[in-house]
């Protein structure tokens, strides 16, 4: 399986952009960001860049332009750093994290009702 590389906070902003709408020329990226950040053309530019050198996005040209889309997946990504997140703060185990986040975050009944269903079915399933 191929190795994801690393993707930094403000790189991340410019994937979401591919993930949901792809391929986009670096223009159509700009647009998109514009409203959320403040970033100038040549910031976004440069994240595409490293984007390409990481192999995270590729493109193709058709005449001047280039169009960008993703190599990797929001899924395989979102995957990645999770196991990356688990590890850095808790060496892994998912339990203490678990527990951290249950007595320190409000939950609705919803919330709760979910998480218990989630845990019944994977009960279940040992």
């Amino acid at each position: 399986m191929k190795k994801l590389p690393r993707i930094s906070e403000a790189e991340w902003e410019v994937m979401k952009v591919f993930w949901n709408r792809s391929p986009a020329s670096a223009q159509e990226v700009i647009e998109q960001l514009n409203p959320e950040t403040a970033w100038k053309p040549a910031t976004v530019k440069t994240l595409i860049n490293r984007l390409l050198k990481k192999e995270a996005i590729g493109f193709q040209q058709t005449g001047k332009s280039y169009l960008y889309y993703p190599l990797v997946s929001e899924e395989e990504c979102l995957r990645a750093e999770s196991h990356s997140f688990l590890e850095r703060l808790y060496g892994g185990a998912i339990k203490p994290m678990l527990v951290h986040y249950l007595k320190e975050e409000k939950l609705s009944r919803e919330e709760i009702e979910e998480l218990k269903r989630i845990l019944d079915e994977r009960k279940g399933s040992s």
